[in-house]
């Protein structure tokens, strides 16, 4: 089994979606008839301004109305993954893994836990310390006091051991897009960037080469 690792530039959501689950019905219908999955592919995007729900999100945690966000270019999409609500927008990395779970001996909660570590790894080549926060999937900022704040949010569906949708890592991204939200679902929580802890911007490009290296490396590619 190999590893493709794609840079889809930016590209819209619905683009994307189509392209993962066209990519997932393939993978989950080779796994059905018992066949091996040959290629896992990563998709790494930046997408314009879009707002969507998960399975259990509440449209109350959209702050704005429809009408406004449409002024703003800013569409809403309800889908598969878990999770609450998500913003994407330009300067944020959306990277969607599909994957064999099963080939890699790990469950689902395992695989949550390496997308964090993916994360934490990579926020650490910046100097920033990546962290989690128990009931709370994701990668936070000084979490445990009352200035933690969310750098990057998960959201994942798995059917017969496949994975599709991921993470977000804000890297350059404009924060105050944020306030059209209760970003996944929390109140009393911030939201925070790469380039807002080391107060520059950085080369998002670069910061795919890091993430991509890890996820080769805890998937073991690099063995």
């Amino acid at each position: 089994m190999n590893l493709e690792i794609i840079d889809e530039g930016t590209s819209s959501y619905d683009e994307m979606l189509s392209k993962q689950r066209n990519v997932f019905a393939s993978m989950v219908e080779k796994k059905k008839q018992g066949l091996p999955i040959e290629t896992e592919y990563i998709f790494m995007v930046e997408h314009p301004r879009v707002i969507t729900l998960g399975r259990h999100a509440k449209e109350a945690n959209i702050l704005i109305a429809e009408e406004e966000l449409n002024r703003r270019g800013v569409s809403i999409h309800k889908i598969e993954r878990g999770g609450d609500v998500t913003y994407h927008g330009p300067g944020q990395l959306v990277v969607y893994p599909l994957l064999d779970l099963e080939a890699h001996k790990i469950g689902v909660k395992n695989y949550v836990e390496m997308l964090e570590e993916a994360v934490i790894n990579t926020l650490a080549k910046y100097g920033i310390k990546g962290e989690r926060v128990i009931g709370a999937s994701g990668v936070w900022i000084d979490a445990g006091n009352n200035k933690e704040r969310k750098i990057c949010a998960l959201g994942i569906k798995c059917s017969r051991h496949i994975t599709m949708h991921g993470l977000a890592l804000n890297v350059n991204t404009d924060l105050e897009d944020f306030r059209m939200i209760n970003p996944c679902g929390f109140i009393d929580k911030g939201v925070t960037s790469i380039a807002e802890e080391i107060h520059k911007k950085v080369d998002i490009n670069e910061v795919k080469e890091i993430l991509g290296d890890q996820f080769k490396y805890l998937l073991g590619y690099n063995e």
